[in-house]
């Protein structure tokens, strides 16, 4: 790789192009003998949308570092369309906060209601392993610019749960 190609991978890149979607049907396996959707699968598909965000984001693999707290807000049932948005809200190193927004979509009522809210710490790593660098990213709209500042505050948050933790097991 030469240096104009490196140059463009850690070019700024607005949060825009980090943009994904995804929509599952909640299916019988997915679901608890009350026909709702199991907790941990709605975790998985979380875990995965954020990830395409990451790696859209930083062109490179991204591995879950950590996911912050969950709410169930409302219950999904078999049938129901799950739909996942997610977008890359800063980068700080090699690591990145995404945001993933749950709906469900009952298609025969035409309802959507707000399931869950996530936010997840990816870190981007080359094929062999290693930590890589992320491009920064660029938020746009008011929105990204509220998110873009919430994750400053979030991921000071996290490193003073992660410091009350270790010290915890000492």
């Amino acid at each position: 790789m030469n240096d104009n190609d490196k140059e463009n991978l850690l070019r700024p890149r607005p949060v825009r192009e980090s943009i994904s979607e995804m929509t599952e049907i909640v299916l019988p396996n997915d679901a608890n003998p009350l026909n709702a959707l199991l907790g941990g699968r709605l975790m998985h598909w979380i875990d995965l949308a954020g990830a395409m965000a990451a790696q859209r984001h930083s062109r490179t693999y991204a591995v879950t570092a950590s996911i912050d707290h969950m709410d169930f807000l409302v219950p999904v049932r078999v049938g129901d369309f799950v739909v996942l948005r997610s977008s890359v809200n800063r980068v700080f190193h090699t690591s990145m906060e995404v945001g993933v927004k749950v709906w469900v979509e009952n298609y025969r009522s035409l309802e959507n209601q707000h399931v869950s809210s996530a936010y997840l710490t990816f870190v981007a790593i080359e094929a062999s392993g290693n930590k890589v660098v992320v491009p920064p990213v660029i938020p746009e709209t008011e929105e990204e610019k509220r998110r873009y500042d919430g994750a400053a505050r979030r991921r000071e948050m996290r490193r003073a749960e992660s410091q009350r933790r270790k010290e915890d097991r000492s």
